[in-house]
């Protein structure tokens, strides 16, 4: 039995703080903040005390999504590192107005790169061997997205490539290999047998941050969905046993995983 996993678990989404230097600026109440952020996911990936390291953000995604490239700006890009409207289509800002430059500046100094620097250190000082970059997803596609309605599958595991985990192009690398990526996939179609589609790289493949940490260090990386429908009611809200139930069934899933390809 292994004491610590070598396991580094980002959860860049959870939270649902509104930084200071927007504060006065924003269009939306608490409830919308919440339902755009990815609700409940610090408690369900908080594996502390059985992982080498876990790095959480407590800003809200929609304020600073660290998950995005430093350069996505607004106006120019709407999901970029501060968001412009949200998932339905609701301005995030008042009369429409999104921060300057010289706040997007503050909002990367005082919470992006830091959390960045948090995922680097714990690369460079502690012995891991894979990354999971944690999310959860709306059981449907949102209105702003093209897909807008599509039902999603249960699990999503993103490596940046195609369906089966391979590269889409000669010089578009992984940040995982197919061989991990699908045995990763066996085992949550295992531990959630007959409730469900886990697919790999649909609807999501992954983003900056996976890509960027992997480019440095080589370490590889996934990034993990998980629908809300597993531990929300019909109506949104949180049902703590079955996010209690569902977070034991993750690390089942991913330990089982890594037992398997460390042999």
């Amino acid at each position: 039995m292994i004491n610590r996993y070598p396991f580094l678990i980002s959860i860049p989404h959870g939270g649902t703080s509104v930084p200071p230097e927007v504060r006065g600026l924003v269009n939306l109440g608490q409830k919308e903040i919440v339902y755009n952020s990815d609700p409940g996911t610090r408690f369900l990936y908080g594996f502390d005390d059985s992982v080498e390291a876990v790095i959480d953000f407590e800003i809200s995604r929609i304020f600073v999504d660290t998950n995005r490239p430093p350069y996505a700006y607004p106006p120019r890009s709407q999901d970029g590192i501060v968001k412009v409207i949200t998932q339905e289509g609701m301005p995030v800002f008042r009369n429409g107005q999104s921060p300057g430059r010289e706040v997007v500046s503050a909002l990367l100094k005082n919470y992006y790169h830091p959390f960045h620097a948090r995922l680097a250190g714990a690369l460079d000082n502690h012995p891991i061997g894979i990354a999971f970059d944690c999310h959860s997803m709306l059981p449907r596609s949102p209105p702003v997205q093209r897909d807008a309605g599509r039902e999603r599958p249960i699990i999503c595991l993103g490596n940046l490539g195609d369906r089966n985990g391979r590269p889409v192009a000669k010089n578009r690398p992984v940040t995982c290999s197919p061989a991990w990526l699908q045995a990763l996939a066996r085992s949550f179609e295992e531990e959630f047998a007959g409730e469900g589609r886990v697919a790999m790289n649909d609807p999501f493949r992954g983003g900056f941050i996976a890509l960027a940490h992997h480019r440095r260090t080589r370490v590889p990386w996934v990034q993990i969905e998980v629908n809300r429908a597993l531990y929300e009611s019909d109506g949104g809200e949180i049902e703590q046993e079955r996010l209690v139930e569902l977070r034991d069934r993750i690390f089942s899933s991913i330990t089982g995983f890594w037992d398997e390809v460390s042999g």
